[in-house]
């Protein structure tokens, strides 16, 4: 009887851990992603933001303070988040071309789905999929509520999400809605979910909802201390080439309007994440759902006088990014993580969560380990490329813990090739380019050869017939530019899509 008793008992108990660790028990994955938010436009970082939800989702979770992503421009940054690989790598970016299939199999949706995961997908995608276009990237979601191009604030302009428009007329809470209905039927499939919602904002055109503009009505906003075009002076020529110094001119004309409509766009935003999170608490869902929250690149706001992204310096590059993991420890919660993070990394930590392999070769790193020891890190060194745009303006940096160093290559047009190193622990708004300062002589050694070694490993692994081959020449420290090949030079900000749809714009 007794034996029969320990039987029955062992078994009971393997019964149960297989319970704990089997699918049923594999968390439930939102993943929010808004569109140009700088790291600093947010309430946590500055104050004159208005993002309650935001906020309390960071002292919940982990917040990661340095931040970047390795594309600053949505298409490519968006293929970088999904896959886990550089740009050169999957190939995806305005005039380099769309994504081949083979890449978006090898995704984590993807991926989760193949493992069991209900998933869904509602907003901005910011790319097509090469010799297929927009239409075949709905098959790969269970729920689609994705737009093409760029979407619209006007929730009745995107087919998805139209049926909300009633209640919510801006499109920001209404992918709250659509993500609502989207936990409620993923509930009912007994499946774990990942969830992505795209906002559009606070992406130009800045239309905010009329409700988050009241916060912001007839303010006067802080500049920065390197706002304006004379606090651009110091850096390099090639960088006045971006379409960031060319136009945007609101930024430096116009900021304190501009910084209100920006604001009350990630006010928005923030509505829509409290929205999200009170849906998972009705359904059941909160105490097994992993929400990260984060941007496709970060916006220049006027820093040095430029409005735009596109380009290695801190505004364009960071953004914010949150991890709330509510199966960890409370004691874990609220910590702030300055390791060295990328946009790749989203791919392999979603997946690490999940407890599924992630594909091999990845460029990206899992974050998990941050969330168990945020003074941890995962690398000592991230490259940072610019692809796009005006020939003088395309770049290979380096970022390592507490500096970066840029080399722009570019000689042509009466410009020499230029070296900045920055001392971001010092100087986090780089204002001092301290390349020529001997006493940073070893750290400059050190940043050249990482920028070597990176420039090296993209003649190794660039995809073919993206139009990659050329940039280990153009990008070389070495190689004198009146040896490098001419290459074209778009005008700067009129970068063309296939069939002559607008750039990121």
């Amino acid at each position: 009887m007794l034996l029969h008793l320990l039987t029955f008992l062992a078994g009971t108990v393997a019964a149960a851990t297989a319970a704990a660790t089997g699918p049923a028990s594999r968390p439930n994955i939102v993943f929010l992603f808004s569109d140009d938010q700088t790291a600093r436009a947010i309430g946590y970082e500055n104050p004159e933001v208005a993002t309650p939800h935001l906020d309390r989702l960071a002292r919940e979770g982990v917040r990661f303070t340095n931040h970047y992503n390795t594309t600053a421009i949505c298409m490519a940054s968006r293929c970088n988040v999904l896959t886990g690989l550089y740009e050169h790598r999957h190939g995806c970016n305005f005039s380099h071309g769309d994504l081949a299939r083979r890449h978006l199999e090898q995704s984590y949706p993807a991926i989760l789905r193949r493992a069991g995961y209900h998933t869904g997908f509602a907003g901005k995608i910011g790319f097509e999929l090469k010799g297929e276009g927009f239409e075949a990237l709905a098959p790969f979601f269970d729920a689609w509520a994705g737009g093409p191009d760029q979407t619209f604030y006007e929730t009745a302009k995107n087919p998805g999400i139209a049926n909300y428009a009633d209640r919510h007329p801006h499109s920001s809470r209404a992918y709250a809605a659509w993500a609502a209905d989207f936990l409620r039927n993923a509930k009912r499939t007994g499946k774990p979910f990942c969830l992505s919602i795209s906002f559009k904002a606070p992406h130009l055109p800045f239309t905010p909802d009329p409700q988050d503009t009241k916060p912001y009505s007839g303010r006067k906003f802080t500049r920065p201390p390197n706002h304006g075009v004379e606090k651009g002076r110091h850096l390099s020529a090639q960088s006045r080439a971006s379409r960031a110094a060319t136009g945007y001119r609101e930024w430096i004309n116009n900021y304190d309007e501009s910084a209100a409509a920006y604001y009350a766009l990630i006010t928005g935003i923030d509505a829509a994440v409290g929205l999200i999170r009170e849906s998972l608490e009705r359904e059941g869902l909160a105490a097994n759902t992993v929400i990260v929250y984060t941007s496709d690149n970060g916006y220049s706001m006027g820093a040095h006088g430029f409005g735009d992204k596109v380009l290695p310096y801190e505004e364009a590059s960071k953004s914010p990014l949150i991890i709330h993991d509510p199966r960890r420890p409370g004691e874990r919660s609220g910590k702030a993580s300055a390791a060295l993070t990328g946009n790749v990394d989203v791919a392999p930590t979603l997946l690490a969560l999940a407890g599924v392999a992630a594909p091999a070769g990845l460029d990206g790193r899992s974050l998990v380990s941050l969330l168990d020891d945020p003074a941890g890190r995962v690398r000592d060194a991230l490259p940072l490329f610019n692809y796009w745009g005006a020939t003088a303006a395309q770049t290979l940096a380096i970022v390592a813990p507490g500096w970066k160093y840029i080399f722009w290559a570019y000689g042509g047009e009466g410009m020499r090739p230029t070296e900045e190193l920055f001392d971001l622990s010092s100087d986090p708004y780089e204002m001092r380019n301290v390349a020529a300062d001997p006493r940073h002589a070893l750290v400059l050694a050190d940043l050249r050869a990482r920028y070597d070694a990176e420039l090296a490993a993209i003649a190794g692994s660039r995809v073919e017939g993206h139009d990659y081959e050329k940039y280990p020449v153009l990008f070389s420290r070495t190689i004198p530019w009146t040896e490098k090949p001419a290459a074209p030079q778009p005008a700067a900000g009129k970068g063309k899509r296939k069939g002559g749809k607008a750039d990121d714009r």
